[in-house]
């Protein structure tokens, strides 16, 4: 383990070695050109003024996003107990070897 510690403090003492990237100059940009601006119109439109969902609509989110977070709760939960069921029946079997 040591061994493995001492190459990896080497490998960054080497990595921090290397040559730095040079500054490049930036091109001087030509101050006679007028600068190229593309206008365009803005349109002024009336929006639909704002409406609360009802109660029935709000009472139906409620009740589907309690649904979902149900649902994936279970299916992470299964999925989860099949790995650490796997887990443990495979290590168990190398522990018998």
């Amino acid at each position: 383990m040591a061994a493995v510690v001492g190459l990896a403090i080497v490998a960054l003492l080497l990595a921090g070695w290397r040559k730095t990237a040079r500054a490049q100059a930036r091109p001087q940009r030509d101050l006679t050109a007028p600068a190229r601006r593309v206008p365009y119109e803005v349109v002024e439109a009336v929006a639909a003024p704002y409406h609360r969902a009802g109660p029935v609509r709000r009472l139906w989110s409620a009740t589907a996003s309690t649904g979902l977070a149900v649902i994936i709760g279970a299916m992470i939960a299964t999925i989860t107990a099949f790995g650490l069921a796997f887990v443990v029946t495979t290590l168990t079997d190398l522990l018998k070897k």
